[in-house]
């Protein structure tokens, strides 16, 4: 297969549906073993998987998820919230996930992925422009992100700026470095 070069392709960010969350369930982990393993151990990563980096079925259900396409097949997924978790898939939350006061509270931009094949050709950009343009029309004011450390040069081309720097601690006492980053919209 050719794929299309990022300069010629103008990808449309649909809104997720519930019949997406299997493909999401496959495309996350590659995602995650390929484009984090510059940065994370393999022992990291699949800690990570389901905790930190998984499907969260409230953004979908909430219609702030988002999802790219190329012949029927997704390749690219990340959304926004307007609840008060920062990261993670939602098969561990074991309460609701109260909704933010556009007025006072950040809203959250999660769970970025994208094939690796696909990467680099502004599948994220596309999914970003449509968070930030979903993020604005809610009224909020403000936008908080948890970066992984490969996600951070893309939120940081959006003009994000690290307020800091910490790990996310996992099971068997791994850590997870992340940045959390924020702009005002």
């Amino acid at each position: 297969m050719t794929l299309p070069l990022a300069d010629k392709v103008e990808w449309q960010p649909r809104v997720a549906r519930e019949e997406d969350i299997p493909a999401l369930e496959v495309l996350i982990p590659v995602s995650v073993r390929t484009l984090q393993a510059a940065h994370y151990s393999p022992a990291q990563m699949e800690a990570a998987l389901g905790s930190v980096f998984g499907v969260d079925r409230q953004l979908i259900r909430d219609g702030t998820y988002f999802v790219v396409e190329h012949e029927g097949r997704i390749v690219g997924c990340g959304g926004w919230s307007k609840r008060k978790s920062l990261y993670g898939g939602d098969n561990n939350r074991a309460e609701p996930d109260p909704e933010l006061d556009p007025t006072r509270d950040a809203a959250r931009v999660r769970a970025f992925f994208v094939h690796p094949q696909w990467a680099r050709r502004g599948i994220g950009r596309s999914i970003m422009s449509a968070c930030e343009r979903a993020i604005v029309q809610a009224g909020f004011r403000k936008v908080d992100i948890v970066a992984t450390l490969a996600g951070e040069p893309l939120y940081a081309a959006f003009g994000y700026t690290v307020v800091e720097r910490y790990d996310i601690t996992m099971r068997d006492g791994l850590r997870l470095p992340v940045v959390r980053m924020t702009r005002n919209t």
